[in-house]
């Protein structure tokens, strides 16, 4: 049937010419009939010819075809048999050798083919999954003995007996000369770490200079100890911080060692006896070595925020963080506050428009400090607006407080309308978060050119960059509390209205626990200045008042907490509760004896498990809270976990607390 279309094809398609000719015989019929005769007569001789001829080179053409396809099959069996790469084929269902050739053999040193055998049985490492996705490649090397191979491959469908299956080929290139050329040049790539001691200024007060320059001897002996095993360049190029290049192997060690340095720094104290601590910044898997430079300098700064005495590591992509399991310590002078007050003055003095906006479902701290700086823009003659959430919130009813003022009447604004009032000159002042997808609105956020931020929660590896001003500061107990320290350079006394400032002392105390937790003496000389500014703390206690439903909720959460780890207490529940009352219930079980951290889990309805932690002080929750997503300080913090049900996120918090107390 392939020869006949294959003979049809290659006929020359001469039937109209023929049909003419008899056309024109027959006309010469009409005038003489023997020249039609004559003319009829040489057509037949022609298409006899033609016939004749014809057959004789489609017979020809059809022995030329069948020869070449014949060498093709003869050259396929050859190429594969004598391939110059090694290629097996299997079935990639079960993993059943069908045919390898000898190249292949050489490299598994097996002496007779593979035939009804498991490619497994000869090379372990082998995964044919890739094959199944519809990939052409390996997605990565392959090991067999001491060689590396990239393996390449396809699949063909096949029927066996009715059955359908499949065919894979694969063909074995050996990488491992390059492999080790890559691997080499990987491991040899420079990294740059800047050592920052974070608490110099403390360290060398007050002491005589023989104590300081015996101080910052024991201090450099640590580190160059802890540097020297990687025979790379270690010098101090600032008082307070030091230049640390090295190769990329290196890096796994310090990892592995947890960055010793940092224990090996506590145990050097001042004659004041304040122990000395250090941050790190470390930048690696740049392009130059100026932008590795900038890593370096990010995550030293990243570190800072979040506390210090910690290392962070960034490469192109994200942030890595170690350590930073002390707590912050306070820092003894207001001149930063100065100056970040003087600027944000002027930021305000400028903008056209002042939007405040603080993280979603705001509580206390982040409407007083709201309102803190509402007091700024007041003063300094500048539209200001804050940004409101739709809904109900723990700080509703201070909202509802503070807009019976007149100089709030259409301060609280949706954020619609606030996108819609933002200008090219407007200014966005962002309290109580410093990541992105935590505002109320990023769209907002994005919108505006100029932004200047208050917080005072560690950094995350996600914050709101390039701020024209970022005054974050994670030793302090609030966002209230820095507010209140900017209003004291700022403003008077009498410019404060007195449910503002009653606002900023109530996120003092909601942060603080009533003043028991995270307080420094700068807390105090915050709560004075405010009590000074007319806050009545008799009005401040009514806002933590609850009402009877509150509270026997808050206790049946605190009925369903079990022990774990001795003194931590983990408390879930399998249905909504309100936010309010599930961090009302992790504060309650600090108080019950024996209990050093909280967690209540529980889900909200839409989704998501809703975590809140708190600890007396031993226990970082933040970075605890940090492997599930979440995020906040040292002694209190929370989580959204979203797809996830109660179950599966009780054993991922099990799982990251006992990681955290492994590492401790």
């Amino acid at each position: 049937m392939r020869k006949n279309k294959l003979s049809h094809l290659l006929e020359p398609s001469l039937r109209l010419y023929f049909l003419c000719l008899l056309v024109f015989a027959g006309v010469t019929a009409l005038f003489s009939l023997p020249a039609a005769l004559a003319e009829l007569a040489v057509v037949l001789v022609l298409y006899l010819y033609f016939r004749r001829s014809n057959a004789h080179r489609q017979k020809e053409i059809i022995q030329y075809i069948e020869s070449v396809t014949c060498n093709m099959d003869t050259a396929t069996k050859d190429t594969m048999v004598n391939a110059p790469l090694p290629m097996v084929i299997f079935r990639p269902e079960n993993d059943e050798v069908i045919w390898s050739n000898d190249r292949f053999l050489q490299i598994t040193g097996e002496r007779e083919h593979l035939f009804d055998t498991k490619l497994t049985a000869a090379v372990p490492d082998f995964s044919s999954r890739w094959l199944m996705e519809g990939k052409t490649e390996c997605p990565t090397e392959v090991l067999l003995g001491e060689r590396r191979f990239q393996v390449f491959g396809h699949l063909v469908r096949t029927e066996d007996s009715g059955a359908r299956g499949y065919l894979a080929t694969t063909y074995w290139v050996d990488v491992t000369d390059l492999a080790d050329v890559r691997d080499l040049y990987y491991a040899a790539r420079p990294v740059a770490a800047i050592l920052m001691l974070d608490n110099y200024e403390e360290l060398m007060k007050g002491i005589p200079d023989n104590a300081r320059s015996a101080l910052r001897s024991e201090i450099d002996q640590r580190l160059d100890q802890w540097a020297a095993p990687a025979q790379g360049l270690f010098c101090r190029y600032d008082r307070d911080r030091y230049l640390f290049l090295f190769e990329e192997h290196f890096l796994a060690q310090f990892q592995e060692g947890k960055f010793s340095v940092l224990d090996a720094v506590h145990e050097v104290v001042s004659p004041n006896g304040l122990p000395a601590t250090v941050s790190i910044g470390i930048g690696r898997d740049a392009d130059t070595l100026e932008e590795l430079f900038q890593y370096a300098s990010l995550s030293v700064e990243m570190a800072l925020s979040r506390g210090g005495d910690q290392a962070v590591i960034k490469n192109k992509f994200n942030f890595e963080f170690y350590g930073g399991r002390t707590k912050e310590l306070e820092k003894r002078t207001k001149v930063k506050s100065r100056v970040m007050a003087n600027a944000l003055g002027e930021l305000v003095a400028d903008a056209s428009r002042v939007f405040v906006m603080g993280h979603k479902f705001p509580d206390l701290d982040c409407i007083g400090a709201a309102a803190g700086v509402c007091a700024i823009a007041r003063k300094k003659g500048a539209p200001v607006n804050i940004v409101k959430e739709a809904g109900q919130n723990p700080a509703s009813e201070m909202m509802e407080k503070l807009s019976q003022l007149p100089e709030y009447q259409g301060v609280f604004l949706s954020v619609q309308d606030a996108i819609l009032a933002a200008d090219v000159n407007a200014l966005l002042v962002v309290v109580d978060t410093n990541r992105p997808e935590q505002v109320v609105s990023q769209d907002l956020l994005e919108a505006c050119n100029k932004v200047a931020v208050i917080d005072h929660h560690r950094r995350a590896a996600t914050y709101i960059a390039n701020a024209a001003l970022n005054f974050h500061e994670p030793y302090a107990s609030s966002a209230s509390e820095l507010v209140t320290e900017l209003l004291q350079y700022l403003l008077e006394g009498a410019d404060l209205r007195k449910a503002e400032a009653e606002a900023l002392l109530a996120g003092i105390t909601l942060d603080t626990k009533q003043f028991t937790m995270r307080t420094g003496s700068r807390t105090f000389e915050a709560a004075a200045f405010l009590r000074r500014s007319g806050a009545d703390t008799g009005d401040v206690k009514k806002l933590f008042q609850n009402d009877l439903e509150g509270t026997i909720a808050r206790y049946d959460i605190i009925q369903n907490a079990r022990m774990y780890r001795n003194d931590i207490a983990v408390a879930r529940v399998d249905h909504p509760v309100g936010r309010i009352t599930a961090a009302q219930a992790a504060d309650e079980l600090l108080n019950i004896s024996g209990i050093d951290t909280s967690f209540v889990l529980f889900p909200d309805g839409e989704g998501r498990v809703i975590l809140s932690a708190r600890s007396m002080g031993d226990v970082n929750v933040q970075v605890i809270l940090e492997k599930l997503g979440g995020g906040g300080n040292a002694a209190t913090a929370g989580a959204q976990v979203p797809g996830k049900s109660v179950d599966e996120v009780t054993k991922d918090l099990l799982r990251a607390i006992d990681q955290y107390l492994e590492e401790e």
